[in-house]
């Protein structure tokens, strides 16, 4: 890297540089982009070329070959690091912050930038090698710079750079430098503890040298660009994730008494970004004690007091820098501030609360304001501002902070801007996203974060003031929700999906509406209960008359909103009260009279008039039929026949106990194990069975019916002892098997109607159950026998009505072999057995309906799946028998016939690792390299064989040459893909075959035998064992080509004792590699980084927990030794 050159090298720079700029012109003009973008390459792939680089940039008209030869210098510098001397590498940071510098009034900002980036890329890369001094030294010069002793323009070019290295830093933004984990966490550690506040400072500083003169200003001035970038990397350093204290030890991520009730993000709704920080004590100088923050809102209000009269204002680079600063100093948490009941923050969190109010108070004004045309900008960022606030406050903290200051506090100014966002929606087109539906979304999350902690805990309690304002949202989100819902009615057009959504993409924002409910309970469930009750009433009076598709909608608004406030979805456990019913209303002592019971009652006797065919016509369309099932299914999971232990759960470490378990029983004694409670649930399965017969081709409506209410229903043991009781349940179980109409439910709905059936069975002793199982599935097999017995199957298989016919069976066969428990194992099995031939015979006449085929498959798996813990030795061998049989004919129709071999397995005893090697001879042929760029199939293919190979390695010597090399030949492939976790699954399993090889022939036995050795073929030429050549293949990949850095400790695990199986070959290998090296420094430094790889860290032969520890620790140092260097020659 010689800066002076002769006539010959000159020229030969000049040459490349017309290259480079024609390569580039030639991109933009698109002509010939192939040849242009190789000539790009090759520039980076060249060995050592600095120096062209150097004079691109240097001397090049054209930014674009500016640009590339930075990029060139970036991934010339990261791969061969290794061997550039101390000199060298200095040399290019050096070079890269001189060039920005010097060129800092540049107009590519671009070029500028991408070589800013180089800069900072390339110190990462020397940050371990680079001594304490000559960081210093580097960052002497940009804080130079950042002080503005050269200028604005060098004064921004520093604080850009700062930019780039911090981001270069942060785990989350940094580049891929083919490195391990490790390096890159400890150049994140050492920045956070030695440099991340110091440069913070020097941004801090910076802004405030040219803030007066940008007040001062009458236009945009130079020194608005610095501000603005100061500000950009506070808030970029604020955003850092800070995991260590002082002294270097990691943090652990508490809060103080003050946050307690910091609200864990991912109880957030995943719309608004959002993230807490947690600096440390160490920042408290810099950020609290300083006065920084003062200053930062005076800079804001002054601009904004200033420039308030240009309405683009608010929008520019330097205004949206400084409001996401503050909002940023919002999410301020941790022992950053002192332990004094909170205090520090309290002051801290008001002085910001004061800066941000005028942005979004008084709300009327504020969107008044933005609809005649201002920016919504700054009363969205007042909005974000509220949510960090209530990020990391309680309800009471986060109500008083404005109280302190003024006669309402903030949750009364939350529910102001909330009702006037609210309202602004119901003014503009509901059909567009405008600035209202951010807006609504983000104050939505600002409620959840205050009041999911009241949801979930009794120790965080909403004041009085809070309850009236969640009672004005509540009724202020219904009053939109019903205006909505009516305008939506007779809407048909794509716009109004958003009201038109099914159940479930509803939900989230449904769920926001019930923590509002549910904080001003007393209020909400009143009104629920009064606005349903006048629908109810509207569609009675005006049966025949009026138009009741309005009120419909209305309606299914009402009930999804009603579902969510009353319960909780449960996910997958049985949901309790909410606490917010449990803790209220506790003056009521009769059941009739409580509001909840008031309120369930009223919606029960509505869905029950849609067992009335007139009513039913009239009232209940498919829409409306899906928020009732909807809303059963939810309401029945927490308040139907509830057992006593259930009810004692509802109020475990609840404060007044006995007055919540009186609000428990309550709620829930009108449909307990008495009378009333079957009455409710026989009602339940005979609302279900309409809907599955009176409205044929309602996908969505059977969904709800099949998958969430009958499931329900058998999910807790206490409901299914009464549910097997019921006439209704018996009428629906004989209508499955014997009515045609339900042959017309779609696949998935069949095969959850028949597991919701035979799942009904745990509430029957054993004999019962399975008896009812076989009275379930008997009518089913015997049609499916009767179906594959016909002499004229082949001729009318292809019929629609026979592949429907078969279809159906299967899937609901399916879903009762995925309903088997032990009390009902032996009747399911029988249902298999009995089957077995007629399967065999549907799957050669549907050799050629793929989808019937695959049902077929499904069903086996299923059946096989859930039976064989519980199968005698004897059964074992038949159930073996048959999936063989499927497999051959399975095999037979897709590639022809197999050639294997295989003892019986008619024995009382079935040798498990035969049978899936057996299978794997079959099944293997069938799937091609090209199948496994289907990631679903790859993914699972690997699943397979990474377990079999691991579980049963000692089998692989009985596989056939075919078999065995079809199976390596994917591993292979596996290696190599990009998929990490396929990588992972092959590393491990050669590790496996390695290790137990390694074993065996230790002790004297054949290990993979033949398979591991190698041999020579007809023409004496030698090759390697199966070990030996992913021996050769796995170094291959870790020396030359590219794979990510998460896989290195995986791959080591692997190599270790793949070289102790073939040391011969792993030092013939090391030879040819050093032998290949040119350069005698780089062939000696090989050499010695290779006999530390098997030596260093007390490296012994033995295949231990602490030995792989040490050899994973020496690949990681000589992948970063030798990789570099070895890619470039």
């Amino acid at each position: 890297m010689q800066s002076s050159v002769g006539p010959n090298e000159l020229a030969q720079l000049q040459s490349t540089m017309q290259a480079i700029e024609l390569a580039c012109s030639s991109i933009h003009m698109h002509v010939n982009p192939a040849a242009a973008e190789a000539a790009i390459l090759s520039l980076s792939k060249s060995p050592q070329p600095y120096q062209a680089c150097r004079f691109i940039l240097e001397r090049s008209q054209v930014a674009n070959a500016r640009f590339q030869a930075a990029a060139a210098i970036r991934d010339a510098a990261i791969r061969e690091w290794a061997f550039l001397t101390g000199h060298d590498r200095r040399s290019l940071v050096s070079f890269c912050l001189h060039y920005v510098m010097q060129r800092a009034s540049s107009p590519e900002g671009y070029v500028q930038s991408k070589v800013s980036a180089v800069a900072a890329q390339l110190l990462k890369r020397g940050w371990l090698d680079f001594t304490a001094i000559e960081k210093e030294a580097f960052f002497a010069e940009v804080n130079q710079a950042i002080l503005g002793l050269h200028g604005v323009d060098v004064q921004f070019i520093g604080l850009i750079f700062l930019e780039s290295l911090v981001s270069e830093f942060s785990p989350s933004t940094s580049s891929a430098m083919g490195l391990p984990r490790e390096f890159h966490e400890q150049c994140r550690k050492s920045l956070e503890l030695e440099y991340l506040k110091t440069i913070y400072s020097w941004a801090q500083a910076a802004a405030v040298s040219v803030a007066n003169k940008i007040i001062e200003s009458e236009s945009e001035v130079p020194e608005t660009r610095v501000c603005t970038a100061a500000l950009r990397l506070m808030h970029q350093i604020l955003n850092w994730d800070f995991r260590y204290k002082k002294n270097g030890a990691e943090t652990a991520k508490t809060v103080d008494a003050f946050s307690a009730g910091l609200t864990d993000n991912s109880l957030l709704a995943s719309r608004t970004e959002f993230s807490v920080v947690q600096p440390g004590p160490v920042w408290r100088d810099v950020l609290i004690s300083s006065g920084h923050i003062g200053w930062l809102l005076g800079l804001y209000g002054a601009m904004r007091q200033k420039f308030s009269s240009k309405s683009c204002w608010i929008d520019c680079p330097v205004a949206v820098a400084s409001r996401k600063l503050i909002v940023q100093f919002c999410s301020l948490t941790g022992t950053i501030f002192l332990s004094d009941d909170g205090k520090l923050q309290e002051h801290h969190l008001l002085l910001l609360l004061t800066g941000i109010i005028p942005w979004i108070d008084p709300p009327d004004a504020v969107s008044k304001e933005i609809e005649s045309g201002k920016s919504e900008s700054e009363l969205l960022d007042g909005c974000r501002a509220l949510l960090s606030i209530a990020t990391v406050t309680t309800p009471i903290v986060f109500d008083w902070l404005l109280k302190s200051i003024s006669p309402v506090g903030t949750l009364s100014l939350l529910s102001t801007l909330t009702c006037e966002v609210v309202k602004i929606l119901m003014t503009s087109c509901m059909d567009e996203e405008t600035w209202s539906w951010v807006a609504r979304d983000i104050l939505l999350d600002t409620w959840n974060a205050l009041l999911v902690l009241i949801d979930n805990s009794e120790n965080s309690l909403l004041p009085p003031e809070g309850i009236n304002a969640a009672a004005s949202v509540f009724t202020t989100i219904i009053e939109y929700e019903l205006k909505a819902a009516s305008a939506s009615a007779f809407k048909e057009e794509d716009g109004s999906d958003y009201f038109q959504a099914s159940v479930s993409a509803m939900d989230e924002r449904l769920s926001s509406y019930a923590l509002i409910a549910r904080a001003a309970i007393d209020i909400t469930i009143p009104i629920l209960t009064r606005l349903l009750s006048e629908r109810f009433a509207r569609l009675y009076q005006g049966r025949g008359i009026n138009d009741p598709t309005e009120t419909l909608e209305e309606l299914y608004s009402l009930l999804l909103l009603t579902g969510h406030v009353l319960a909780d979805e449960g996910k997958g456990e049985t949901p309790s009260i909410p606490k917010a019913i449990l803790t209220h209303f506790l003056d009521i002592t009769e059941t009739e009279k409580h509001p909840v019971v008031v309120l369930s009652g009223f919606i029960i006797g509505f869905a029950e008039q849609s067992l009335n065919p007139e009513m039913r016509a009239a009232v209940f369309s498919p829409r409306l039929m899906e928020a009732i099932i909807w809303f059963l299914a939810r309401w029945s999971s927490t308040y139907l026949m509830p057992s006593a232990e259930s009810i004692s759960n509802n109020n475990r470490s609840v404060h007044d106990h006995d007055l919540q378990l009186q609000q428990s029983r309550l709620c829930c004694s009108f449909c307990c194990d008495s009378t009333q409670g079957k009455l409710v649930l026989d009602l339940i399965i005979r609302i279900s069975m309409t809907t599955l017969i009176s409205y044929p081709g309602e996908k969505e409506l059977q969904v709800l019916t099949c998958q969430q209410l009958l499931h329900a229903l058998v999910r807790q043991k206490n409901v299914c002892l009464h549910v097997v009781t019921l006439d209704s349940w018996r009428q629906l179980a004989n209508a499955f098997t014997n009515d045609r109409a339900l042959f017309t439910l779609h696949a998935d709905n069949q095969r959850s109607l028949a597991q919701t059936l035979v799942l009904s069975a745990s509430g029957m002793k054993v004999e019962e159950s399975n008896q009812y199982v076989r009275d379930l599935v008997g009518p089913m097999t015997s049609y499916l026998v009767e179906i594959s017995d016909k002499g004229d199957l082949k001729s009318i298989a292809s019929l629609p009505d026979v592949i429907l016919s078969v279809s159906c069976l299967l899937e609901r066969l399916r879903g009762a072999c995925i309903a088997a428990e032990p009390r009902t194992q032996r009747a399911i099995y029988e249902m298999g057995f009995s089957i077995m031939n007629s399967i065999l015979v549907l799957l050669e006449v549907y050799k050629n309906e793929f989808a019937v085929v695959y049902l077929l498959l499904k069903f086996v798996v299923d059946w096989v799946d859930g039976q064989i813990n519980f199968l005698e030795p004897q059964e074992t061998a038949t159930v073996v028998n048959f999936c063989m049989r499927l497999l051959q004919l399975y095999s037979s129709h897709n590639i022809g016939k197999v050639d294997f071999s295989s003892d019986s397995t008619e024995a009382e005893g079935t040798n498990i690792s035969q049978v899936v090697y057996f299978g794997l001879h079959i099944v293997m042929p069938l799937i091609s390299l090209e199948m496994l760029k289907y990631p679903k199939l790859c993914r699972d293919y690997f699943s397979l064989i990474s377990h079999m190979l691991e579980v049963y390695p000692e089998m692989i010597e009985q596989l056939n040459s075919e078999a065995l090399s079809h199976i390596f030949a994917t591993l292979d492939f596996g290696l190599h893909h990009q998929d990490i976790d396929i990588g992972d699954m092959c590393l491990r399993t050669l590790k496996e075959l390695a290790c137990y090889h390694h074993k065996e022939a230790g002790s004297g036995r054949v290990g993979l035998g033949s398979h591991a050795a190698g041999f020579r073929d007809p023409d004496g030429n030698f090759h390697d064992g199966i070990l030996g050549q992913f021996l050769r293949s796995l170094l291959q990949l870790l020396l030359f080509e590219d794979y990510s850095t998460d896989l290195v400790s995986a791959a080591a695990d692997a190599l270790f004792p793949l070289i102790l199986c073939e040391q011969s070959l792993f030092q013939r290998l090391c030879n040819e590699l050093i032998e290949g090296q040119a350069n005698p420094a780089f062939r000696s430094r090989l050499a010695n980084a290779l006999q530390s790889l098997t030596t260093s860290n007390q490296l012994s032969s033995t295949l231990d927990r602490l030995n792989y520890q040490r050899f994973r620790k020496n690949l990681h140092n000589f992948l970063i030794d030798v990789r570099g260097f070895l890619r470039t020659v």
